[in-house]
């Protein structure tokens, strides 16, 4: 199956690297968006000239409302799903095939890029914070995971019509969307192997460990227990296996 690919990418003051991964992103999808969330530097110079769809944010609004807004745009279009990925080059563009290929193979699925190649490079802290995640988020959604803190997914269409009404703002958004897409749609998460990029060439992550950690193992747990149903939930999500395609 073909799919028609968009991709959507959240910038905030990327200008060292948001041309090369936008040029990347223009080789395998169509259409790019581009959301700049209030740069102050010179991230939307960096992109004159290239082919996309770009929205402006007056001033940061976090990543949450970044996404929203592109998901608006992109179902707007005529595209099956989208890839989203970080505007700091942490995701490399070069990987969007083989998770439109995974999104082929599995329809409806989120596809989650989980960085997995190289991990020993992610600072031990991040790597701490996110297995506890993986985790927690599990337990809300039903099914074990891999990287759900990984920006780099293809999200099916009908999951991005959801997603446009999630409500939590920050890195929390991502979680979130996976636990209601998971109860609302009866959505399922596969993963592809990915690099670990932390290579230094990149500017200082957005991501604050303990306190997005905290903001996201609070709101994961309101979640478990709204659900009405922690030890089945528990016990569901430590029996389905983690589905890992491409893992050679």
């Amino acid at each position: 199956m073909s799919l028609r690919i968009g991709a959507v990418i959240p910038a905030l003051n990327e200008e060292r690297a948001i041309r090369a991964v936008v040029e990347g992103a223009l080789r395998h999808a169509a259409p790019v968006i581009v959301i700049d969330d209030g740069s102050t530097d010179g991230t939307i110079a960096a992109l004159e000239g290239l082919p996309i769809e770009l929205i402006r944010h007056d001033r940061p609004g976090g990543k949450g409302n970044a996404l929203r807004a592109g998901f608006r745009r992109a179902l707007e279009l005529p595209v099956d799903g989208v890839v989203t990925l970080d505007g700091d080059g942490q995701h490399s563009p070069e990987d969007i095939p083989r998770l439109a290929a995974a999104a082929a193979q599995l329809p409806g699925h989120i596809v989650v890029g989980a960085r997995l190649i190289g991990r020993e490079r992610q600072p031990r802290i991040r790597r701490i914070a996110n297995d506890i995640a993986d985790w927690g988020i599990a337990w809300a959604v039903g099914q074990r995971l891999l990287d759900s803190q990984s920006g780099q997914r293809w999200y099916p269409r009908d999951v991005m019509r959801l997603a446009v009404d999630v409500v939590p703002e920050g890195f929390v958004f991502e979680a979130d969307i996976l636990i209601e897409a998971a109860r609302r749609l009866g959505t399922r998460v596969a993963a592809i192997p990915i690099e670990s990029r932390y290579a230094g060439e990149f500017r200082r992550s957005h991501f604050k460990p303990l306190r997005d950690f905290c903001r996201i193992t609070s709101h994961v747990v309101g979640r478990v227990v709204e659900a009405g149903s922690v030890v089945r939930s528990y016990r569901r999500a430590r029996v389905t296996p983690i589905h890992l395609l491409d893992s050679e």
